[in-house]
């Protein structure tokens, strides 16, 4: 529903609450899902959701927004009806891929929301036209690798979350640090006016 919502959503403020939403919703998942792991394990897990998905980010990519002045409009290249259209036949398509594969380990419904999550942060890249709405794109496709993870076993090593973490963290602060460069040169910058530089 997050991933419907988002597609149609036009005020980044309602993207960064999604953001949240889908933080929030990461930690109840994974505390019912990994139920097999020991303790210390998912309490990394856990606070790796709730404090760096739900909370941090987003409180880092409002923080860019207002210090760069950027309009709170998403700007999409298509009407929010066709996005509806094209994020509900990229779950069709997920369910009828997902009934292909026979694998008793896999869990068809993660595997479902994991495949739709990782299709709709990568539409929402290619269909907005602010630098910002991509990297919440990348986020929301981060949220779908983590819950593929979830969809093919009950383990999830600390390296590999650690590393997802690590990833996150390393892009939002580099884009950080971009936006708050770039925001002195263009007062609303775009996908477009990034054509436009030069070295």
């Amino acid at each position: 529903m997050s991933l419907l919502y988002v597609s149609i959503a036009n005020r980044l403020l309602t993207y960064l609450r999604i953001l949240v939403l889908q933080g929030f919703i990461l930690f109840g998942v994974t505390y019912l899902t990994l139920t097999h792991i020991n303790t210390a394990n998912l309490i990394f897990i856990m606070l790796e959701t709730i404090v760096f998905k739900a909370i941090a980010v987003p409180y880092f990519i409002n923080h860019v927004i207002k210090r760069n002045g950027i309009t709170r409009e998403a700007e999409p290249y298509l009407p929010n009806f066709v996005s509806l259209i094209i994020v509900t036949l990229i779950f069709v398509a997920t369910i009828i891929l997902s009934n292909s594969i026979k694998d008793t380990n896999l869990d068809k419904t993660y595997f479902v929301v994991a495949l739709s999550t990782l299709f709709t942060g990568l539409y929402l890249i290619v269909s907005r036209k602010k630098i910002i709405t991509h990297v919440i794109g990348y986020l929301i496709i981060e949220n779908g690798v983590f819950i593929l993870s979830l969809a093919v076993g009950n383990e999830m090593p600390v390296l590999v979350n650690m590393g997802i973490m690590l990833d996150i963290f390393a892009s939002v602060l580099i884009l950080g640090v971009f936006f708050n460069k770039i925001g002195d040169v263009l007062k609303n910058p775009d996908v477009n006016l990034l054509r436009n530089l030069k070295d």
